[in-house]
């Protein structure tokens, strides 16, 4: 029974690190086209992004006045990585307990 729920909340985890990559990427894709900040979509897309993709900016040396934002790539990569070693170590925990 364990192994299930250890089972289930991988699979979550999996499923919600997954949406929120295509998430970043489809708020990366739209601020190439500068679109109506104010549109209900944008403003969804903005709100759940902002508060991990702020916080990388402000981390980043090269900050302004580069022209180039990093931090899609870089949250991309650390969900990435999460996924890829959280997530795979939840499955075998569960293989491991049945």
């Amino acid at each position: 029974m364990l192994a299930n729920l250890v089972f289930a909340i991988a699979k979550l985890l999996d499923l919600a690190i997954s949406l929120y990559v295509i998430v970043i990427i489809i708020r990366a894709i739209l601020s190439w086209f500068n679109p109506n900040p104010y549109s209900p979509g944008i403003v969804f897309l903005t709100k759940i992004t902002d508060p991990v993709l702020e916080r990388i900016r402000r981390l980043l040396p090269l900050g302004g006045g580069v022209g180039l934002d990093l931090s899609p790539i870089i949250a991309i990569f650390g969900l990435l990585f999460i996924k890829y070693f959280l997530v795979s170590s939840l499955y075998d925990i569960s293989a491991g307990l049945k």
